[in-house]
């Protein structure tokens, strides 16, 4: 592998891990050390990479994600770049060499910078996120200040018009007052001579004590006589049938329901 193949990448996360004591410490065949080690030795051709297993190097750096998840993120983000740049150097020892590169085909340090910027755009929309989460509230952490253009209203005892401006007013009162007007519809009463003609109806039916209330018609709320009016009606009319002896009507107490029925005959009784 050329120098000209390789990146110039800064891994800084990792560098102050390995100050720290922190670093990801890997076992592979040929080679048992830190990853930043390994690679920069594989840069220089050191190593030999032929010898390296990438399904344990793999295995080993999952399992460091895994067990230190308080870290933070650019180190894990450093060495997965790492990784990556380990098995594509192997990978490319293991393909056979062609004359002249594919034209497709990108160079190394462009893939290697590639991931890199993503892992930077991964860093910085997390650290956003979390930025947006932790930071203050509206209504809850921040208050606003109220309508800035809201309408002052400012009380005063002070009255200003002139007399022609009084006397409108009380023109315009007045004139308001002299358009009203309150026309209640006429009540409209149940005829006497009707309630008669129909307790005369109903008397060979009425052989045993019947409430007013249900000798009364129903009537209907909206037209027509009040139920008030056929009640009065009906007792008027009543009482003159008792009168004339065609009728008995009854009451156990005062205020007590008015009981009616038809006169029976002497022999009947």
């Amino acid at each position: 592998m050329s120098a000209g193949f390789q990146p110039s990448l800064d891994f800084n996360a990792a560098a102050t891990a390995a100050e720290d004591g922190e670093a990801l410490i890997i076992d592979v065949d040929g080679y048992e050390g830190p990853l930043h080690v390994l690679l920069a030795l594989a840069r220089s051709q050191k190593v030999d990479l032929l010898q390296l297993s990438i399904l344990k190097l793999a295995d080993q750096y999952l399992a460091f994600v895994q067990d230190a998840r308080h870290l933070r993120f650019s180190l894990a983000a450093d060495y997965l770049v790492m990784a990556a740049w380990l098995a594509y150097l192997k990978s490319r020892l293991l393909l056979p060499k062609a004359e002249q590169p594919r034209p497709e085909e990108a160079p190394a340090e462009e893939i290697a910078a590639r991931l890199a910027f993503r892992l930077a755009k991964l860093e910085a929309m997390r650290e956003a996120a979390e930025r947006l989460r932790t930071g203050p509230q509206l209504r809850r952490e921040v208050f606003g200040r109220g309508d800035p253009q809201a309408i002052r209203i400012i009380p005063s005892n002070a009255f200003e018009g002139d007399l022609y401006a009084l006397m409108s007013a009380y023109i315009g009162q007045r004139a308001k007052e002299s358009q009203r007007s309150y026309r209640p519809a006429p009540p409209v009463a149940y005829p006497l001579e009707d309630a008669r003609d129909r307790l005369r109806r109903l008397l060979p039916d009425m052989d045993r004590w019947t409430p007013l209330a249900g000798v009364a018609p129903a009537g209907t709320p909206t037209a027509g006589p009040s139920r008030a009016s056929y009640v009065a009606s009906t007792l008027s009319a009543s009482l003159e049938l008792v009168r004339e002896g065609e009728m008995e009507a009854r009451q156990l107490e005062a205020f007590a329901d008015i009981y009616l029925r038809a006169r029976k005959s002497e022999a009947t009784a």
